[in-house]
């Protein structure tokens, strides 16, 4: 018995000189796919600028929505519970490079023999530690680490996504609502104008076509304010959705700072000098409002390619590629025999009913060395390295489409923009042009000068062109947040806050003994992202 720890301390010996051998590839990281040259690199100022670039629209709604969005939102609240899972993973992967069993066990027992009692009891501790010789366990650290800034990423992604899309819907709301103060102008104009052409009837001067087709056009014109209605409601459930509030409250936001763009109909429709109806083509803006928020944005800046390669879903990507690089080895470590220690200290009593220990309790220890090899594993093993192998190389193609299709979302976005802007300036001209056709139309038309078809006309043009010009207004400040989401804009907000809040921390620690997991500084954020 004196031997065995001899032979246990020196297999112990050789086993931790050897060393430990990482088995597979070293990540070395991933070539990037080629990005336009005209685009710029290292510049970061465009990177601060994206940081918080909702508030580049100057509207402090928007900006409260955001704020709002990224202490509320679920989906956002989700991927920083999935951030303490991959914590806890890799706690998991990092306790399998200590002692792998560690086993109390006992038992007690009363037998009956011979008309006599025995009291029987037996108190085993178990330790087995299987050495990471060809570091499996080391690649599967290497493997759990990148999940964990995988994760993280995946975090940013999401934040990401949510801001751009409070923005968008925000914007569709607002674009309804220009939309909804030309339909209703416009239905202000026609009334005025059918009850124009109704006394042109009634003084026998038109046909009741006239009137007809008058009344027709109006009821056109109203008909379209309930789509505009809904469009608004969804564009408000959405952000309610998004900021996990109810939809009055969320109304409340929204109507806050609604009182400077009072109706200012009065003021755009007038009379001339002979009372005939004039619609005023001077002012800046058509009608003295500005529902939809404009960007402060010049499209002809040269872009930052190092911001494609930070974007949080390509650094997602990358982290996907180092995971699986290190699962490569972990799987080829099985190929080689593991080694082992083992040990084992065990009490056991087989004694009389009352009676004292006596010689025949026995104490026993055991330690000593242990090795296993799949030595017939018919390819199996090598056929799991090969599957890995084949995992790692798709997420390699998966990382390059990844990156050229960061490289399209922003040419799209920004040529949009681009295009869009040219678009608006036409359509500007286009409804100053509408305005004073219909000025020249409804004098002519009261002169008798023209058919009352040339005022429809006028009517009908001036109506679907100044519903345009909101949409595309709508359009342009859209693009410029689908530019600002290709650039990867708005996760920054996120360094150096908590991914979890107190109230969930709070009874989480009340549910489960989760150790220093959840304190203040292991839920923080890092403010050197990996993303920098």
């Amino acid at each position: 018995m004196r031997k065995l720890p001899k032979i246990g301390l020196s297999a112990l010996t050789v086993i931790l000189l050897s060393g430990c051998v990482k088995l597979g590839p070293n990540y070395t990281g991933v070539d990037t796919p080629p990005l336009p040259e005209k685009w710029t690199k290292g510049k970061k100022a465009n990177s601060e600028a994206l940081a918080q670039w909702w508030k580049t629209f100057n509207d402090p709604t928007l900006n409260i929505l955001v704020k709002r969005a990224y202490a509320q939102n679920l989906d956002i609240k989700s991927a920083g519970l999935r951030i303490l899972q991959a914590r806890a993973a890799l706690g998991i992967s990092e306790g399998l490079s200590f002692p792998q069993i560690q086993t109390l066990s006992g038992n007690a027992a009363t037998t009956r023999n011979n008309a006599n009692n025995f009291e029987v009891a037996n108190l085993n501790f178990d330790l087995g530690w299987e050495m990471d010789i060809w570091g499996k366990y080391a690649r599967g650290i290497e493997s759990s680490e990148a999940n964990l800034y995988a994760t993280l990423s995946s975090y940013n992604d999401i934040m990401v996504s949510v801001i751009a899309e409070v923005a968008r819907n925000y914007i569709n709301y607002r674009t309804a609502e220009e939309r909804l103060a030309y339909a209703r102008r416009n239905v202000t104009i026609q009334e005025r104008v059918t009850q124009m052409t109704e006394v042109q009837f009634n003084s026998g001067n038109v046909s009741e076509l006239d009137m007809q087709q008058a009344r027709t056009q109006l009821y056109n014109t109203r008909s379209a304010i309930p789509s505009l209605e809904i469009s608004k409601i969804k564009a408000r459930n959405a952000i309610s959705l998004l900021l996990a509030m109810n939809s009055n409250e969320v109304t409340k936001l929204l109507s806050s700072g609604r009182s400077k763009y009072a109706d200012a109909t009065r003021k755009y429709i007038g009379l001339d000098k002979k009372g005939t109806m004039q619609l005023k083509g001077s002012s800046k803006d058509l009608l003295n409002v500005q529902m939809i928020p404009r960007a402060r944005l010049n499209p002809y800046n040269k872009i930052d390619a190092d911001l494609i390669t930070r974007r949080p879903d390509i650094k997602l990507a990358e982290y996907q590629v180092q995971s699986n690089s290190a699962l490569i080895g972990a799987k080829m470590a099985e190929l080689y025999p593991s080694f082992s220690l083992f040990g084992n200290i065990g009490y056991s009593t087989n004694n009389a009913t009352g009676s004292w220990v006596s010689g025949s309790d026995a104490l026993g220890i055991a330690i000593g060395p242990a090795f296993s090899w799949n030595i017939f594993q018919y390819d199996r093993i090598k056929n799991q390295i090969r599957l890995q192998d084949a995992v790692f190389e798709e997420s390699l193609v998966n990382y390059n489409k990844k990156v050229l299709s960061a490289v399209s979302e922003v040419s799209d976005a920004l040529n949009s923009y681009i295009l869009t802007k040219k678009q608006q300036k036409e359509n500007r001209k286009a409804v100053d042009a509408t305005v004073r056709a219909f000025n020249i139309s409804v004098i002519q038309y009261n002169d008798g000068l023209v058919s009352y078809q040339r005022l429809l006309t006028t009517v009908e043009k001036l109506t679907s062109t100044q519903d345009l010009y909101a949409s595309i207004k709508g359009s342009l400040a859209i693009n410029a947040i689908l530019l600002y989401k290709a650039l990867g804009g708005g996760w920054q907000m996120s360094k150096g806050k908590a991914y979890l809040s107190e109230k969930t921390a709070a009874k989480m620690k009340k549910r489960v003994d989760w150790g220093r997991y959840l304190d203040a500084k292991m839920t923080r954020l890092p403010k050197g992202m990996t993303n920098d």
